[in-house]
């Protein structure tokens, strides 16, 4: 089973035996002995590839669960009684423009919890990759994940208080804007409160946090994540100069898996995110009109 895993994990038998460290041949061998016993294929034998077959891959969910879960309990098993850890996993642009900036609040609330901080974009495996929790941005929830919405998300143009001038939409066409991927959220922005974008070249960012930066720095108007420039607008950093925003059907969520005890640091952490996003909210009924 651990060779028809490996195998379907990297589509190769030389691969799996190398993670392994035995022969492809023995890799191979065994993952015939497993079909024969089974009595079905579980997988096509291209020329230069594997490919699991309908009944191979519904035998890959079974046993790489199966997997995880073994995995997770042998780790509990060395796992320190008296330690104290809360792993926390969230994108760049959320853990920079919102949860760093806050974290140390919650530390100093719990000086005797071990904080870890992974910042990543990939979804998280909870048993595999020994996180607590996620604090993840889509549309969810996601089966399988005890999923809490911390609070709804919009769009609205931000920028430093050198731009304070800018009154209307119309003036709003007229300024250097800073894009995040593509120019269409913009587009539709001016769209939603009856204007029109001036067809104009403005910086194209991957990232948002590196928008938010520059507009910062003064160097245009963003159109940004409420809750990734909500400090940055109490601090005064930014300004929003026209406060229309662009609802969002994303959100930001915790999730953690699902579990009949619910540990207490998580229990600990959801409760101070909760308070911090309502904070948020509270700040933001004054900002928009």
């Amino acid at each position: 089973m651990r060779a028809f895993e490996a195998s379907a994990r990297h589509q190769s038998f030389t691969l799996a035996a190398q993670e392994l460290n035995v022969t492809p041949g023995a890799v191979s061998h065994q993952v015939k002995a497993l079909e024969d016993a089974l009595g079905l294929p579980l997988f096509e034998r291209l020329p230069s590839q594997l490919r699991l077959t309908d009944a191979g891959r519904r035998y890959l969910d079974a046993v790489g669960d199966a997997f995880d879960r073994i995995e997770g309990a042998t780790a509990n098993l060395h796992a320190r009684p008296d330690r104290r850890r809360l792993s926390i996993s969230t994108s760049p642009n959320f853990a920079a423009k919102w949860l760093v900036p806050r974290l140390g609040a919650f530390a100093a609330q719990y000086p005797e919890l071990d904080l870890r901080l992974e910042q990543s974009e990939h979804q998280v495996n909870f048993i595999r990759e020994e996180i607590d929790l996620a604090i993840r941005y889509g549309e969810g929830p996601w089966p399988g994940l005890s999923c809490m919405r911390l609070g709804d998300e919009f769009l609205l143009p931000v920028c430093a208080p050198s731009f304070q001038s800018l009154q209307s939409i119309a003036d709003m066409a007229g300024v250097a804007l800073l894009h995040v991927n593509d120019r269409q959220p913009w587009r539709d922005w001016f769209a939603a409160h009856g204007g029109q974008m001036e067809d104009k070249a403005g910086i194209v960012f991957n990232q948002e946090s590196a928008a938010v930066d520059a507009a910062i720095a003064g160097q245009g108007v963003a159109l940004a994540r409420s809750s990734l420039v909500a400090r940055a607008l109490q601090q005064r950093q930014l300004i929003a100069p026209v406060p229309l925003m662009l609802p969002l059907l994303q959100a930001y969520w915790l999730v953690y898996p699902q579990s009949g005890d619910l540990d207490g640091n998580v229990t600990a952490f959801s409760n101070w995110l909760l308070q911090s996003f309502e904070t948020d909210r509270k700040f933001w009924k004054e900002v928009i009109h």
